[in-house]
């Protein structure tokens, strides 16, 4: 007897070949859950092996895409990655992972698609890559951008409005009557690496402007480094302190750099939210489980997903050119425990119950 095929499995399931085409790329919607644990079943009984090969000759596609991001170690793209593949693999496509460490060569050999020839499009988080470099890409396979970049390609772009979400982060800050805000988190670095901290950074500075509060240009540190890790946030919240500027509230532009910062605050003796406010950005799952809990700015992370692989398959799968197009996703400044001086840490606890969800933006801009 030969290898077990798809008619095989279409007729002990008792079911049509497109059915069993369906569950097998994991397409949601059109098989009901009954049938498609029957269909996994007999898959699983028969040993069933799809031939992926011949697929891709039939239908000249691979189904396969890749995202490419500069460090997987940081928990901002671990929770993008995982996102993305649930994302594909709900659409019917298999994700590559990239990992380019901000090296922009690396960066172009992924927004080129060059690290496999399957590789039909790219969702990449650049850090180094300038815009006249991904305008003389040798392969323009289908692209699409996260975060704050300074390109108007033909490629979609798929962010959050960080001008605006920093400045609500820093408003929450004011309203809970903190007044010396520091912030961790600008940076020294070309402007295409830098153009997310700059969102964020113009937002602290408008609600500091709009609630009539001076600007101390001492509370905001240059960071050498264009990669957030905890130690960059350990060491900017260390040069604060150790500068007598007692600030009474913490913002970093990025959850790791908070949790660094917290670190640097205990060697000193100092606590939030007793000694001051800590706030931070992306709203990883660790911000849950620090104590005290971390107020933070939270991407929705299966929002942003759903919008960049449904945007590059509609460029991979377009006959005529498409032009840019901005996408936003939406957020929610999640309040927690490290703001609210009042509130005894630990009460809310690892699951996260106490976070206040203090509204949510969404929309696509053309």
């Amino acid at each position: 007897m030969g290898e077990p095929t798809l008619h095989d499995v279409a007729a002990r399931a008792g079911v049509s070949i497109k059915t069993v085409s369906n569950v097998l790329r994991g397409v949601t919607g059109k098989v009901s859950a009954e049938t498609s644990a029957r269909v996994l079943q007999v898959i699983e009984e028969i040993g069933y092996r799809p031939n992926l090969s011949a697929r891709r000759l039939r239908s000249g596609r691979s189904n396969v895409v890749a995202l490419a991001v500069p460090d997987l170690r940081n928990p901002y793209f671990a929770e993008v990655a995982t996102a993305m593949i649930s994302a594909a693999r709900q659409a019917g496509y298999t994700l590559l992972i990239e990992e380019t460490g901000g090296n922009a060569g690396d960066e172009l050999n992924a927004a080129e698609g060059l690290r496999d020839p399957l590789i039909e499009g790219v969702i990449m988080a650049p850090l180094a890559l300038d815009p006249r470099q991904l305008d003389r890409r040798g392969r323009t396979v289908p692209l699409v951008l996260l975060g704050e970049h300074d390109y108007d390609g033909d490629c979609d772009h798929v962010m959050f409005d960080n001008l605006t979400a920093s400045q609500r982060m820093t408003a929450h800050l004011i309203e809970q009557g903190y007044r010396r805000i520091a912030v961790i988190g600008r940076q020294d670095a070309p402007p295409q690496a830098a153009a997310m901290a700059a969102m964020r950074f113009n937002g602290y500075r408008r609600a500091l402007t709009e609630a009539g509060l001076a600007y101390d240009q001492r509370l905001a540190p240059v960071i050498a480094t264009t990669a957030y890790g905890k130690a960059a946030g350990a060491e900017a919240a260390e040069q604060i302190f150790a500068r007598g500027l007692k600030p009474d509230a913490l913002y970093c532009f990025a959850d790791v750099l908070a949790i660094g910062a917290l670190r640097a605050a205990h060697c000193r003796g100092l606590h939030a939210p007793e000694d001051f406010g800590l706030a931070g950005f992306d709203g990883i799952e660790e911000g849950r489980f620090t104590i005290p809990t971390l107020t933070t700015i939270a991407p929705d992370y299966a929002d942003m997903a759903a919008l960049a692989v449904n945007a590059l398959i509609e460029r991979m799968e377009s006959t005529v050119p498409i032009g840019h197009r901005d996408i936003l996703c939406r957020y929610e400044l999640e309040v927690r425990e490290s703001t609210q001086p009042g509130l005894r840490t630990g009460a809310a606890g690892a699951s996260g119950a106490g976070a206040v969800r203090a509204g949510a933006v969404g929309a696509v801009a053309g």
